[in-house]
């Protein structure tokens, strides 16, 4: 099987508030024999914040990230679904209007660089299922999860807009009925656990506007994997596992009864089906304890 190799776009939350997740990409791209290389000199997607404040500043700044992959001639991967909504959305919308992306080139040509729009963007998730196979993960298994019921927590923006979010993976899924991450923990070997909020918002993107609806977001999440019998929940999103692992206490309060599980990062999960150590996945960096290790 020929070596995979992706242009590896971190964004800011795998380096800094969830270190763990960047340590288990790393573990489980090496057991799938995927060479990921880091793109060092990208900044920040602008977390659907700077959309916001300034819309062309954001797409420079996309543009800018996706013309360093350019640069390799390989396909930009992310680990965080919200960069990979707004990376995603800049290389639409460029590819589609060439009056701004020749906008946004002339201010790309100040640094010396050009978004030519020849790399594919995708999330890790999608890159593993798509171009490694959920056939052949079953085969690489040594460590089966079925003493496990997992629940998925998909978040908001690697399935929405369908519309967008369809052209970066081989198999589309439906944002209402979304399959991938259930398919991954099956051929890992779990239960996947089937709950309504599965597809809904952790909140995090309302924290700052309306922080009881995000804490009621999150507590829903967390309550609704409970009453499905969860033994844990795994999610591609970091912002999602900030959410759902650091938020508990609000959650509970917000809804009125107390909610905990362990979350995993979805390569923390891949990881330890495939024999990694809890040391190389960074399982002693969550708030909920995974204990059951």
């Amino acid at each position: 099987m020929e070596k995979l190799r992706y242009a590896l776009f971190t964004g800011c939350t795998a380096k800094q508030s969830t270190p763990e997740q960047m340590i288990s990409t790393m573990a489980v791209a090496e057991k799938l024999g995927i060479e990921l290389i880091e793109l060092t000199e990208a900044s920040c997607c602008g977390a659907s914040h700077l959309q916001d404040y300034d819309d062309f500043l954001s797409l420079v700044l996309n543009a800018r990230n996706i013309a360093y992959a350019e640069k390799h001639g390989l396909t930009m991967v992310t680990i965080c679904n919200t960069c990979q909504l707004n990376t995603a959305m800049t290389k639409h919308r460029l590819d589609e209007n060439p009056k701004l992306k020749a906008k946004v080139n002339e201010k790309l040509a100040e640094v010396g660089l050009e978004y030519k729009g020849t790399s594919e963007i995708t999330h890790f998730l999608y890159a593993i299922i798509d171009d490694i196979g959920l056939d052949k993960i079953k085969e690489m298994v040594v460590a089966p999860l079925s003493q496990f019921n997992i629940a998925p927590f998909y978040g908001c923006h690697n399935i929405r807009p369908s519309e967008l979010q369809n052209k970066t993976h081989k198999t589309p899924e439906s944002a209402y009925r979304p399959t991938s991450l259930d398919d991954l923990i099956i051929a890992c070997g779990g239960q996947n656990v089937d709950y309504k909020e599965k597809s809904k918002c952790c909140g995090f993107h309302v924290e700052l506007q309306a922080p009881h609806t995000a804490a009621v977001l999150t507590g829903n999440a967390i309550a609704g994997a409970m009453d499905e019998n969860a033994d844990w929940m795994v999610t591609p999103c970091p912002l999602c596992h900030l959410k759902l692992d650091t938020q508990t206490a609000h959650a509970s309060e917000a809804i009125g009864r107390e909610v905990e599980l362990p979350v995993l990062h979805m390569q923390q999960m891949v990881g330890l089906a495939l024999g990694c150590t809890p040391a190389e996945l960074g399982l002693n960096h969550h708030l909920a304890k995974v204990d059951f290790v």
